[in-house]
């Protein structure tokens, strides 16, 4: 059972309180203060934000972390433009992994010239290299990076070591960047929610039941949206540590901030075992501590989940799928091919029955959620003496680091799985994001990762080509696999879960990865593959926008791989130009051009001081000036180019990509009723475009233009309402909109054009 609190809480003597009527009374009788402040600052989220904090102001924090991560889709583009502005060595500890390109052979050499490029950049400003195979980026970090009580900041969404008493937060790659130039994280105090784990779960029911019952029952709601989630109860002694990371990991899917666990003495073990007793805390919030929500979680009624395509949050319990697979599915597809509005394509799950069972083609345990030490032993176990069959189905294993994949040799787990016909591969993150597996057309894989959004497996609708992901526990996948691809939930089996020990072996991290931290060697040169590049010049914020809507996207919430897709495309993240030419692809394939067709007025300002120029039949200046009041506008002081509509966007990943491959085809702008995660905002700012949001339905529509006047006037004195006017077929349209809060920092981002700018201002 899950259940939602309609009101805050507080924590009285290891019980919550719930803050209505009757607390007051409660309270007065424990001893304890109905002073919400006061007791705000009992949880163990504040008391890390403070340690952390240096504005002095608990309300309007500036965070510094104590250590960073990127992988190799990220880190040359992150320190590209810390070097454009002024970057001369590490401040913090940088750990950059090699775990999302490691596999994918677009481009010929070009994956593994980032990979000399990250370590000439250890080298060369002090950092810590991960090479290929060896660890994926969160598993490393929970390994040798994580400790009680510290922050870290990751460009990459599944950042998350709460489990470990780590406050971790994933952001864009913008903001890695302001960390390695001494500036700090600026956020307002996020509201802090907990979840109270009671109970033990049952046997064959894995993190990601319990991480996928939370996420189903919070997403759509909104519910911990922006706040940190903090995991405390009777129930968190019942889990083991990597039990409670994997739940840990997959916090991100609720769109929280962050996440926090209390502390105890399996968490001791773990740092012991890993070499590192000192990085252990105990940490627990303190009595009378306020909660601004509570998700409550009574682990013993969890049963095996799955979530359906296309989100993690489409879940089901699977006997209950099993029990009406024809109603259930029949849903999944009418909603699957509404979001994948693909023309040609035809999403189809109920054509998999067979004899009443739902046929798998494919199961895959990987990474940071699925590819643990104790998820991998439990699967071994389920398929002890049995085989996954040798017809269609296939089951792929990817440890998480090669200390777990040793740990899992050396107790003979790995022997099992392959006896059992699974294939086992090296750590690496690209089942995730569609690098690796990719299931054949109208395939239906089943997977122990982090996400199952369309296209998110490696399919192409634009070839014609669809496939699918559901989210599954690796037990049950295991299940599955057992039963030769028949959906089955490992609850169904007798098994005994033999819970073999685990021994690290830190030789192997000795052996081959760099720690350059603290050593930085200035005088050594960056190595540069053909495929990396700079920047491109990006123009400040002009006094006047005149925008083409390049995009209109009407879906209840677009994802970041709708926006810039994963998978292949993943190759050419060193390269900005490049990896524009993916913008929207599969959601919108004629963005590029159409973005490309409106950036042409703003090349000819930058060309001759001038935007539009009246000679030509079709100048935007000629309509611009039939507006009231704008009749002697001059159009030297008008910047052009595109924006995106969308209703809800940037859930997923953190990926900035989906922010700059806008940024250099001319974009300017989003307009959105609500932004789906606080990174995608922040990465639109960061980029030098402005996150306009408005009530209710456009009055634009595709292909409109919208002329915004006195746009910069708006964002230095700060005006609470920005009029703008819609150019449609129907005529002239006046409207509304706001830019939400903005810190003076992020105005100074916008009015320079971009990051890189505004540092490059203030040398």
């Amino acid at each position: 059972m899950i259940k939602l609190y309609d009101t805050g809480a507080y924590l009285v003597g290891g019980k919550l309180v719930p803050d209505d009527a009757h607390a007051a009374a409660a309270l007065q009788a424990a001893g304890k203060s109905a002073d919400k402040n006061a007791a705000t600052a009992k949880t163990m989220a504040y008391s890390i934000l403070k340690a952390h904090n240096t504005s002095g102001n608990m309300d309007a924090l500036k965070i510094k972390f104590d250590a960073m991560a990127s992988h190799d889709i990220t880190y040359v583009g992150i320190i590209q433009t810390a070097r454009a502005s002024g970057l001369e060595k590490f401040p913090l500890p940088y750990v950059l992994t090699n775990c999302h390109n490691s596999l994918c052979a677009v481009g010929g050499t070009i994956n593994e010239d980032d990979h000399m490029f990250g370590l000439s950049a250890a080298k060369k400003y002090g950092g810590i290299f991960v090479p290929p195979h060896q660890a994926v980026i969160h598993q490393y970090m929970r390994e040798m990076m994580s400790g009680g009580g510290k922050m870290i900041l990751g460009s990459d969404s599944h950042t998350r070591y709460g489990a470990l008493g780590t406050m971790a937060i994933g952001e864009g790659g913008p903001e890695l960047v302001k960390q390695l130039l001494c500036r700090t994280y600026d956020i307002s105090r996020p509201q802090v929610v907990a979840v109270w784990l009671t109970g033990k779960p049952q046997p064959g029911v894995g993190p990601q039941d319990v991480a996928l019952a939370i996420i189903g029952a919070v997403f759509k709601k909104g519910y911990v949206k922006n706040k940190v989630m903090e995991f405390i109860g009777d129930g968190v002694a019942n889990l083991n540590v990597d039990y409670r990371i994997g739940i840990d990991v997959m916090t991100t899917e609720t769109t929280c901030l962050s996440s926090i666990w209390k502390t105890d003495g399996q968490v001791k073990d773990y740092f012991e075992l890993h070499g590192r007793p000192e990085a252990f805390k105990e940490i627990s919030p303190e009595d009378g501590a306020y909660y601004d929500g509570v998700v409550y979680v009574d682990l013993s009624t969890i049963k095996p989940m799955i979530a359906m395509p296309f989100h993690p949050s489409n879940t089901y319990e699977i006997e209950t799928l099993n029990a009406n697979l024809d109603d259930i599915l029949h849903e999944v597809e009418l909603a699957g091919n509404l979001q994948l509005d693909a023309p040609g394509i035809n999403f189809s799950l109920r054509d998999k029955v067979k004899n009443g069972r739902l046929m798998v083609d494919q199961g895959v345990i990987a990474g940071c959620a699925g590819g643990t030490y104790d998820n991998l032993c439990d699967a071994a176990d389920i398929l002890t003496g049995h085989s996954i069959g040798a017809d269609e189905f296939a089951l792929s294993v990817y440890p998480s680091s090669q200390p777990v994949m040793m740990g899992l040799v050396q107790n003979g787990a790995i022997a099992t799985l392959m006896q059992a016909g699974a294939t086992i591969r090296t750590a690496f993150c690209g089942p995730c994001f569609g690098a690796g597996d990719v299931p054949a057309n109208n395939g239906f894989s089943i997977r122990h990762s982090t996400r199952n959004f369309p296209n998110r497996e490696g399919s192409k609708p634009g070839a014609g080509q669809i496939a699918s992901v559901a989210l599954m526990d690796a037990r049950s996948i295991a299940a599955t696999a057992r039963n030769g691809g028949a959906l089955t939930p490992a609850t169904d089996l007798d098994c005994n879960f033999g819970k073999p020990k685990y021994f690290f072996d830190a030789g192997i991290y000795k052996n081959r990865v760099y720690d350059g931290w603290g050593k930085p060697q200035t005088e050594l040169p960056l190595k540069f593959g053909p495929n990396i590049a700079d920047w491109p010049e990006m123009s400040p914020l002009t006094e006047h926008l005149f925008l083409d809507v390049a995009a209109f996207i009407t879906d209840p919430v677009t994802t970041t791989d709708e926006l810039i897709p994963s998978g292949e495309t993943s190759s050419y993240r060193s390269n900005p130009m490049k990896l524009a030419e993916f913008t929207l692809s599969r959601k919108d394939p004629a963005y590029v051009e159409k973005a490309k067709e409106s950036q042409k007025w703003e090349k000819l300002r930058l060309e001759t001081g001038n935007a539009f120029n009246d000679n030509f039949p079709t100048c935007p200046i000629r309509v611009i000036r039939t507006i009231e009041g704008f009749k002697d506008v001059d159009s030297s002081k008008i910047g052009s180019g595109s924006l995106v509509y969308a209703v809800k966007p940037g859930d997923g990943s953190a990926r900035e990509q989906a922010a700059s491959c806008q940024k250099v085809l001319g974009g300017w702008a989003n307009i959105a009723k609500e932004y789906a995660t606080k990174r995608y905002r922040s990465n639109l700012i960061n980029w030098g475009m402005l996150p306009f949001l408005i009530d209710g339905d456009p009055v634009f529509a595709k292909y409109d233009s919208i002329f915004i006047p006195n746009i910069r006037r708006a964002v230095e004195e700060k005006w609470d309402e920005i009029k703008a006017y819609a150019l449609t077929k129907d005529g002239v349209k006046p409207f509304s909109m706001t830019l939400g809060q903005l810190t003076d920092d992020e105005r100074e981002i916008i009015l320079s054009g971009c990051l890189i700018n505004y540092y490059r201002n203030q040398k």
